[in-house]
């Protein structure tokens, strides 16, 4: 039961759910208080870590080498901006 979860990509898109939720009730909080992280350093701590998993999920369901290779680079240019974004302050 467990292999055909993670064979189908089902945990990937379990861990982008996660994601999803955790990263839209961050920004609600933003919105009603003020307080936590700005939608430009929210989306630095989530697009890095949804890029990863977007090329997990690849991966795990055989897709070719080159969307794993496009999933990943995007990881990278998210982290990158992530770093560029802290950097500034």
């Amino acid at each position: 039961m467990m292999a055909g979860f993670f064979a189908s990509g089902q945990v990937a898109d379990l861990v982008l759910a996660v994601l999803a939720a955790e990263a839209l009730l961050l920004f609600a909080w933003h919105r009603r208080t003020g307080r936590g992280l700005a939608p430009a350093a929210l989306a630095g701590l989530v697009l890095p870590g949804v890029a990863l998993v977007l090329a997990l999920r690849a991966a795990l369901v055989g897709a070719g080498w080159g969307l794993v290779a496009a999933a990943l680079v995007a990881a990278l240019a998210a982290h990158l901006f992530d770093l560029a974004v802290r950097l500034r302050r």
